[in-house]
């Protein structure tokens, strides 16, 4: 489906990102997860959508990265932001990502 080379790129960039990361094909298959989101139980070949909150999902904007080849973005409270990025030459698959933002730190 996907060239290895791409999954394998997503290890190199994204393994150690300190929140969970998906790679995802545009038909919502996990085509790879980081180690954050693989200690919460997201794992490969399973649908993006079955993790978490199904009212979450709601607001999905991976169409629009997808059609746009731009990336998306959407502040879903405060603090808390979700990325959809578009991967460059691989026109079905994108990255998905949520931060949490701490005013603390």
């Amino acid at each position: 489906m996907v060239d290895s080379k791409v999954i394998e790129a997503f290890h190199m960039m994204w393994g150690s990102f300190p929140a969970p990361v998906r790679l995802i094909h545009k038909n919502r298959t996990v085509l790879a997860v980081n180690e954050i989101a693989a200690g919460r139980g997201m794992t490969a070949g399973a649908p993006c959508f079955a993790f978490g909150d199904p009212e979450s999902h709601k607001a999905c904007n991976a169409n629009g990265a997808l059609a746009t080849n731009l990336g998306q973005r959407m502040n879903v409270a405060p603090g808390k932001i979700k990325f959809w990025s578009p991967v460059r030459d691989c026109p079905d698959v994108f990255v998905h990502f949520t931060v949490l933002i701490d005013p603390e730190q």
